[in-house]
């Protein structure tokens, strides 16, 4: 079978929020304040940056895997990072080999922007996730995250 891997236009919000959204099914949750218009702002802003995008995977016309990319800091040990977000295989679809292209997609990216490592996180519970991304050369380290909310 053949994908065609690409980035996100924004005729595919749509398809891409549907696929976000399957990241808040159990063992993931939904963001606080997560709102759909949110998730359409930061979509669009992604997909017009030219240091972000969103990195969309396709059997025929149907949306079956995403990814967003952002070229972040500049770190002054590592070097320029990209941080590789929102990782998505359509859970009817898991196993094809799928996230496998998007993240040679990611890493592609990563390079043609100059950038020296990928950083990601990803939900403590989210075992298959971390065998995936272990598999794909990441190592384990600690993050931590704190929600800021609204003031």
């Amino acid at each position: 079978m053949t994908f065609e891997i690409r980035p996100a236009t924004l005729a595919d919000e749509e398809d891409a929020l549907m696929l976000l959204e399957q990241l808040f099914e159990p063992p993931g949750r939904v963001p606080p304040e997560y709102t759909r218009g949110r998730a359409s702002a930061a979509y669009r802003w992604a997909v017009e940056q030219p240091n972000a995008d969103v990195i969309l995977a396709f059997d025929g016309n149907k949306a079956i895997g995403l990814t967003s990319v952002y070229a972040d800091i500049q770190s002054l040990g590592f070097g320029p990072k990209c941080w590789l977000q929102d990782m998505i295989v359509d859970k009817e679809r898991r196993s094809e080999g799928i996230g496998g292209l998007l993240m040679t997609a990611a890493e592609d990216w990563a390079r043609g922007h100059g950038l020296t490592h990928i950083e990601l996180t990803s939900n403590s519970a989210r075992v298959d996730a971390h065998r995936f991304y272990e598999g794909h050369g990441f190592g384990r380290a600690k993050a931590y995250l704190k929600w800021l909310g609204q003031s």
